[in-house]
């Protein structure tokens, strides 16, 4: 695989939509090598082999369907970046996707173009949401962020430390490592902050990060 090219996991259950979107993007110059999956079972073993930059994901999938796909792949690599690409355009379907995990969700009623786009931004460490999305997106999150912004504020210097640091992906044991405490200490103060933020798993805590810029995907 070459370095400078984003290799690309393609995820729809309907062939002949994924030959076009593997036509469309094979035609881009930065995109690598690209391989394609018709439901979500099989996302995670494939993730693991051949390691894509981006997976693009439909929703609208039998089996387990893309949301819990996103969130499956998500638990198994918080670094994973998923891209939605979906008929639904309702901002439900947009704010789930993200919660679960997803970096970018496109339309499938957008321009061929914006989806070339929307991989390139992702792979890049940045968030991308289809412009017509963005400020409905952003008027349905304002509260949630809000709340959760109040939460994380009163969060002791320790707890907003641990957070942080499992919200980067770090296991209980580095983060104890990092920050001269023993694994117990560091664990109790996982159970405070999940418990705090109602959060369940370090997806979560990511989530939460990433939504109020505390850490940054880039």
């Amino acid at each position: 695989m070459t370095t400078n090219r984003i290799n690309v996991l393609l995820v729809d259950d309907h062939t002949v939509v994924r030959a076009g979107f593997r036509m469309l993007l094979s035609s881009q110059s930065f995109i690598g090598e690209i391989v394609d999956l018709d439901r979500g079972e099989l996302v995670c073993q494939e993730y693991k082999q051949f390691k894509p930059d981006v997976v693009v994901m439909d929703l609208a999938m039998p089996g387990i369907g893309g949301l819990e796909t996103i969130r499956r792949l998500c638990q198994l690599d918080t670094n994973a970046v998923v891209l939605v690409y979906s008929i639904h355009d309702e901002i439900i379907y947009v704010k789930r996707a993200l919660q679960a995990g997803a970096k970018g969700y496109v339309s499938k009623n957008s321009a061929a173009e914006i989806l070339a786009e929307a991989v390139k931004e992702v792979a890049s460490g940045k968030r991308y949401i289809e412009a017509g999305l963005l400020p409905e997106l952003q008027d349905v999150r304002q509260d949630e962020m809000e709340n959760l912004r109040a939460v994380v504020d009163v969060l002791s210097p320790r707890e907003f430390d641990v957070f942080c640091l499992l919200a980067k992906g770090l296991t209980a044991h580095e983060a104890a490592t990092q920050l001269c405490l023993s694994y117990k200490t560091v664990a109790n103060y996982n159970t405070q902050v999940k418990k705090k933020l109602n959060a369940s798993t370090a997806a979560d805590l990511a989530y939460i990060a990433i939504t109020l810029g505390i850490i940054s995907t880039k």
